[in-house]
């Protein structure tokens, strides 16, 4: 584990916490504001100085929707910009092979959300800087972990130009990611496996008139094309490519590039020649899954990502970040409570959120398969029958219900809240 010699500080940068977050990603800030409504002091450590996050995931299933309003927070989010979508379908040729349809679950969360994560998270951080107890430190990068025997005990953090900032707490939570910097000042395996076959290339459209409602997968000869509505009126396009082949790709140009993704969306052919107009405009995404090591040490916990890293499939990153921060909640006040912070005290929230990680990577395997796999015309033959049965059966609802909501649907223990919201009566 990273140790540092910490030299002697001013008071102004040596902080002191209940509870150091490090990451203001979806399960960093959701967990800062359930902590600080619980009457925990907490520090929260962010790298960035904004929330310009445009291609980071942004589709909200059920269950994440269900944990941001019982923060209290989701109208708000919403109301800064956001899609509604219907849907999720997969087609191919233009023929719908496969249609889930969301408003078969019960309302208010009848729809998969694509709320871009600049709005999500700027009202996750007004929401905890309207609260008593909130030491934030943006644009402060973790160097190294403080330990006091052998268990964590806060966090080493530098800003460019400034002194080094000491934030002592008794428990230290890695928020910060699929590369958490945390989880590496740890020595914990990142468990990383390559689990899918391949990356994605993201780019934007503009949509008017040309809006899915839905989240589409366009299954090609090649492989496979993500399509969604997202905020203001565009279409966010998510490129499947064999796993590590994108410098082969980009060496043929973008003419060819264009010339590819028109013909497998026809549909869009006309955005994506006018306004695709370089190589500079697709983002790749490494995909692949990992599961940490461990998620828990004395005086460290570990969420999201930081813990387990999914696909893009199944949209199920900000959901189980969402949840896992819920499920974290009330085992770290038990922890601030009783003055433990021993692996121990910590264990049952890796107990009960690891196997759900777990199911996820196995489902994720399983969609990929079915929906990025390559075959000839039994291979279809076979999609199409198992999508109908999906769509049309009984069980099909079931199905749809555990992706919505996932094998253990975390609320929120407000009933741990002792502070008002702000503006509560």
């Amino acid at each position: 584990m990273a140790s540092l010699r910490v030299p002697p500080m001013n008071r102004a940068d040596d902080v002191r916490a209940d509870v150091c977050v490090v990451g203001a990603g979806p399960a960093g800030c959701a967990l800062t504001l359930m902590l600080l409504r619980s009457g925990v002091e907490v520090a929260l450590v962010e790298r960035s100085t904004r929330l310009h996050r445009d291609f980071h995931g942004e589709i909200l299933q059920p269950g994440g929707q269900r944990v941001l309003d019982e923060l209290g927070v989701l109208d708000a989010a919403r109301a800064r910009g956001a899609r509604e979508l219907d849907a999720f379908q997969v087609l191919q040729d233009e023929r719908v092979l496969l249609d889930i349809d969301y408003r078969r679950l019960p309302a208010p969360y009848d729809c998969l959300l694509a709320l871009p994560q600049r709005h999500l998270l700027g009202e996750l951080l007004d929401a905890c800087r309207a609260l008593p107890g909130l030491t934030l430190l943006e644009g402060h990068r973790a160097k190294a972990l403080l330990q006091e025997d052998g268990r964590v005990a806060g966090v080493v953090a530098h800003r460019r130009g400034a002194a080094l900032a000491t934030v002592r707490a008794r428990v230290v939570v890695g928020a910060d990611g699929r590369y958490s910097r945390i989880r590496t000042l740890a020595g914990i395996d990142a468990g990383r496996r390559e689990a899918f076959d391949q990356d994605v290339a993201w780019f934007t459209l503009p949509g008017p008139g040309r809006a899915t409602g839905a989240v589409q997968v366009h299954r090609t000869e090649g492989g496979a094309v993500l399509v969604h509505d997202t905020h203001p009126d565009r279409l966010r396009v998510g490129w499947t490519l064999p796993h590590r082949t994108w410098n082969r790709v980009a060496a043929r140009g973008i003419d060819e590039v264009r010339g590819e993704l028109a013909a497998a969306l026809p549909r869009f052919a006309d955005p994506i020649h006018e306004h695709l107009r370089s190589l500079k405009d697709l983002h790749l995404l490494d995909v692949f899954a990992a599961q940490a090591g461990a998620w828990v040490r004395d005086g460290l916990l570990l969420v999201g990502d930081s813990a387990h890293t999914h696909g893009p499939v199944g949209a199920q990153g900000i959901n189980l970040a969402l949840q896992d921060a819920a499920a974290a909640h009330p085992v770290l006040l038990d922890a601030v409570r009783a003055g433990d912070a021993s692996r121990e005290r910590l264990l049952p929230y890796e107990r009960r959120r690891r196997p759900v990680a777990a199911a996820v990577h196995r489902m994720q395997r399983v969609q990929a398969k079915a929906l990025f796999g390559r075959g000839g015309p039994v291979a279809t033959r076979v999609r199409a029958r198992a999508a109908s049965w999906v769509t049309r059966s009984p069980a099909g609802a079931r199905i749809t219900h555990r992706v919505a909501y996932g094998g253990d649907a975390a609320r929120v223990r407000d009933d741990l809240f002792v502070v008002p919201a702000a503006g509560a009566r």
